[in-house]
């Protein structure tokens, strides 16, 4: 696949090289400001369970 796209960009390596990045940056920007708020509530990270013998008192250190 990464193949295929560098094959289909033009210009010599050095621009494709810069439009690869900026195909790249502009992926992680999508995924940054639309995927990943999406998917958020979707998953499970949430649901976290606190063991109750680890108390304040012994600032989280077993006895």
């Amino acid at each position: 696949m990464y193949g295929w796209i560098w094959r289909h960009l033009p210009g010599n390596a050095f621009v494709r090289a810069i439009i690869s990045l900026a195909l790249v940056l502009g992926v992680v920007y999508l995924l940054f400001q639309y995927i990943f708020p999406w998917a958020e509530p979707l998953l499970p990270f949430n649901n976290v369970t606190v063991d109750e013998g680890m108390g304040a008192a012994t600032g989280g250190v077993p006895r």
